[in-house]
């Protein structure tokens, strides 16, 4: 591969609506570019990018797969987002990486639901955007429609580049207001795949109408761009004296991109990829608008100067190949056959093989420079959101360097944390169910399916019950759990059983107790006798949200007569009745435990002494009145002001709690905290609040006791009273 100058490189995310057409747009793009030999379509189910198998069932693109290809001396990278909101994890992990982004909208349905939630994700990275009105074609498309819908919804500020040259089904082309022309599709042919256009300057038009609009249509854009940048209105005045005709396409051009690095403005585009029209030029608006990586700054990298720095952003298991880890190259090079330091785990890996994720083929390459997306191959340890870098050496220089430059401020936080690149957040997870085999002898294939999908996904946690041997699945939310449950099925081809989705609870103590348990068992010869005294008490601490964890104290004397063999299996005795609350079984959290005798009579096993630990820690939890503590969630709802009273109504419904109603632009942004069990099913109920025109988010906030009666009727139905 020739040199790949980074200002050559666009990292892009295409965000979209579900059915706005963004993998219609994305294949188009890899046709024109010469990867793809034929048109896919989603609606046939054959595209290039959703190679998941439900995918292509349910239409939705799960899997962010970044795919590369050339355009015009340029490289462009391309991460797919997904659109739905149970994945925002995934969409997160994809913005961390992207420098740019290109938002597809249905003409004729303008900004729906689900792009305002990516947008606010775009928004909150900084990450600079422009705009694709797809479906043109469509009888109700319009651009008047979408731009006001673009402004209203997204409170951004287009900036018009083209105007559709007829509408609906004689939608036939575009006039580019930046050079004055007009490109039309030829439909007359059989071969009508989009791959040849016309271009020619706007004079030659016989359709005064269309003049009339373009000439309109382009002062208001030479007048918008004016107002957003000084320089370009500098020139105008200047050089040109607002004689808006004499001003140079290219000058035009550049005070665009101007105004969309800066975020000041959106670049508008239209056109119509299903029937392969206006995706060239929006593929030529990418690379002239978008920035590149040198474009957008990353604090960190600056640290590392030219040593190797990476963020692994996605992890696939490929059946013949094992793991293959998808990177974002932030500095330095990258080789094959080279050892590299993943600093999240701390260990030292090395890397077989380095490929390039083209369209059609996965391409061996020799290296790879900053700013590229490359595919690793033989990283075992690596999992989503690591950052890797050249060596423990490297990491230290680059400590230093942080180091020199914050003298000057007060240094805040350790200094590891500082040199990982912000990886992705991952939330506790908060719902669990359990998952079994269909036959005991797939419990290892399901086991090695679990790993794979845990490095896929960091969010996915996997457990295995100690009491009942059942592996327990912890996701984010209904559809996440219901997702890794059919992905189980397609790829790894194990029928599994998903036992009732269940809420996260923990468990407490409300008073303290001391409690002694003696045991004594005559196993064969041996004669087993212990005797324990322990005494439990609640650690108060309202003020954290975390979860408090267990403390294990001595009494002095005892502390010291006990040998570190002793007193290692005192402590897992203990830990494991933490595992098990006395309630209904769920981790216990918030409670102290002073051990305060140990008497053994010698041939007494270790493990014996364990046993009784945890036999008499389980009575003194008992005795001490055992109190459930339920995951409550913030709750953040965008909602347009008509809807704001049915949501308060519902919520107050759902034991939920009002901390603050704030005005964004238009709309209301409710905070409430509630009860995560009030919450199963909580996206369909909105959509159907709302007309679907609400958003919401989900996060643990605290762990909270829950009032008696509420606690009953949560014991009753375990023990299946209700």
């Amino acid at each position: 591969g020739r040199r790949q100058y980074s200002f050559l490189i666009r990292n892009i995310g295409i965000m979209a609506h579900i059915d706005a057409g963004k993998t219609t747009t994305t294949e188009r793009m890899l046709y024109y570019s010469g990867y793809t030999r034929a048109l896919g379509d989603v609606d046939d189910g054959d595209t290039v990018t959703d190679f998941m198998v439900q995918e292509r069932e349910r239409g939705i693109t799960i899997q962010s797969a970044a795919v590369t290809f050339d355009w015009k001396k340029h490289r462009i990278n391309l991460i797919d987002t997904p659109g739905h909101v149970d994945f925002t994890l995934e969409v997160e992990r994809a913005l961390r990486v992207l420098d740019g982004a290109v938002a597809v909208f249905d003409a004729s349905a303008g900004v729906e639901a689900q792009t305002l939630t990516v947008w606010r994700q775009a928004e909150k990275h900084h990450v600079p955007c422009i705009c694709f009105l797809n479906k043109m074609d469509k009888p109700g498309a319009s651009l008047h429609f979408s731009i006001e819908s673009i402004k209203k919804k997204l409170k951004a500020n287009p900036v018009i580049l083209q105007i559709p040259i007829g509408s609906g089904k004689s939608f036939t082309g575009l006039i580019d207001l930046i050079t004055n022309q007009q490109m039309t599709w030829r439909v007359k042919s059989r071969a009508e795949d989009g791959r040849v256009f016309e271009t020619k300057s706007l004079s030659q038009s016989d359709d005064p109408e269309l003049l009339q609009d373009a000439m309109e249509a382009r002062a208001a854009l030479i007048e918008q761009v004016a107002d957003l940048d000084d320089e370009f209105a500098e020139l105008l005045l200047g050089v040109y004296g607002e004689n808006f005709d004499a001003v140079p396409p290219a000058k035009l051009q550049e005070a665009v991109r101007r105004v969309t690095l800066a975020r000041k403005g959106v670049p508008v585009l239209c056109g119509s990829s299903l029937r392969n029209k206006g995706v060239q030029p929006l593929l030529d608006a990418i690379t002239a608008y978008l920035p590149a990586p040198n474009e957008r700054h990353h604090d960190l990298v600056r640290w590392y100067q030219d040593d190797l720095c990476a963020l692994a952003f996605k992890v696939v298991h490929d059946k013949q190949r094992g793991p293959l880890v998808f990177v974002r190259i932030y500095s330095g090079t990258m080789k094959p056959q080279s050892a590299v330091l993943n600093i999240n785990r701390n260990n030292t890996e090395r890397m077989s093989r380095l490929l390039l994720p083209f369209a059609d083929q996965h391409v061996e390459i020799p290296s790879l420079t900053a700013g590229n997306i490359a595919l690793c191959v033989g990283l075992k340890q690596t999992v989503t959101g690591d950052t890797i870098v050249s060596s423990k050496a490297s990491a230290v220089a680059a400590v230093r360097r942080a180091q020199k430059e914050k003298e000057g401020e007060r240094k805040r936080g350790g200094e590891q944390a500082s040199l990982v690149l912000a990886g992705v957040e991952v939330p506790e997870p908060v719902f669990f169910c359990s998952i079994e085999p269909p036959t005991m002898s797939r419990q290892a294939d399901l086991e090695n399916a679990l790993t794979c999908l845990q490095r896929e996904d960091p969010s996915l946690k996997v457990r295995v019950d100690s009491d009942s041997g059942q592996t327990i699945l912890c996701g984010m939310g209904e559809l996440h759990i219901e997702i890794l449950h059919d992905r189980i099925r397609r790829e790894y081809g194990i029928e599994t059983h998903l036992g009732p989705l269940q809420v996260a609870y923990r468990e407490t103590i409300l008073q303290s107790m001391a409690t002694t348990d003696t045991l004594d068992r005559t196993v064969g010869e041996r004669r087993h006798m212990v005797t324990v005294s322990v005494v439990v008490c609640p650690i108060m601490d309202s003020s954290s949200s975390s979860l408090t964890s267990c403390e294990i104290t001595y009494d002095e004397e005892v502390e010291e007569q006990l040998s570190p063999d002793v007193r290692d299996a005192v402590e897992n005795g203990v830990n494991s009745s933490y595992l098990q609350g006395p309630l209904l079984g769920y981790p216990v959290q918030g409670v102290s435990t002073m051990i305060q005798s140990v008497s053994m009579e010698p041939g007494t096993s270790l493990a014996m002494l364990s046993a009784c630990v945890s036999r008499c820690m389980l009575k003194a939890l008992r005795q001490a009145g055992g109190q459930v503590l339920e995951p409550v969630m913030s709750l953040e709802v965008t909602v347009g002001e008509e809807h704001l009273s049915s949501v308060l109504g519902d919520l107050a419904q759902r034991r939920g709690a009002i901390r603050d109603i704030q005005s964004r632009h238009d709309s209301k942004v409710l905070l409430a905290t509630a009860p995560l069990a009030e919450m199963m099913g909580y996206s369909t109920a909105l959509r159907t609040l709302t007309s679907g025109n609400a958003t919401f988010s989900l996060q643990l906030d605290i762990y909270e006791a829950m009032n008696p009666q509420h606690q009953n009727a949560l014991l009753n139905k375990m023990a299946g009273l209700a």
